[in-house]
């Protein structure tokens, strides 16, 4: 008995930049439709993995900027223990920023802490080290084995 292989393309533009936000979910971010559409068309070649490590490590430059900070600025925010009520937070700024306070993210009370959103640069970071794992000749082959013996999908 043979099995039966059959091709799935990569996915397209719109499928991939549905997948940032799927991936992405409820996280707190200020990326636009129009910011899903551009990473869609910058990521041709990319698979559904692909992609879901490139959001997996821009969710993690929030926290990397909150760990190499060396100045934060005190921000109003809804409390972590009560969202209705606002309070002094903390968030990482520019050593410039005309409110900056010389610290590091220890020093910062835990609950005080504003973690930034992920940013469209955040996303681009990830993307420009990030290579996609399928490579042109391999769709080369697969898509002569299609053609060969296969069927797609």
């Amino acid at each position: 008995r043979f099995e039966k292989r059959i091709y799935i393309p990569l996915p397209e533009d719109h499928a991939r930049a549905a997948m940032f936000k799927l991936h992405l979910g409820s996280t707190p971010n200020d990326l636009k439709e129009s910011d899903y559409r551009e990473l869609g068309k910058k990521t041709d070649g990319y698979s559904g993995a692909d992609i879901s490590v490139i959001v997996r490590d821009a969710l993690m430059q929030p926290v990397r900027r909150v760990q190499s900070a060396t100045h934060f600025k005190k921000v109003k925010g809804p409390s972590l223990s009560n969202p209705n009520m606002m309070v002094d937070l903390f968030t990482p700024c520019s050593p410039g920023d005309p409110e900056a306070i010389e610290m590091t993210w220890m020093e910062v009370p835990s609950d005080k802490l504003l973690e930034p959103k992920v940013s469209m640069m955040d996303m681009l970071r990830s993307l420009a080290s990030t290579k996609p794992t399928v490579n042109e000749q391999d769709l080369e082959k697969l898509k002569k084995f299609t053609e060969d013996f296969g069927q797609e999908g």
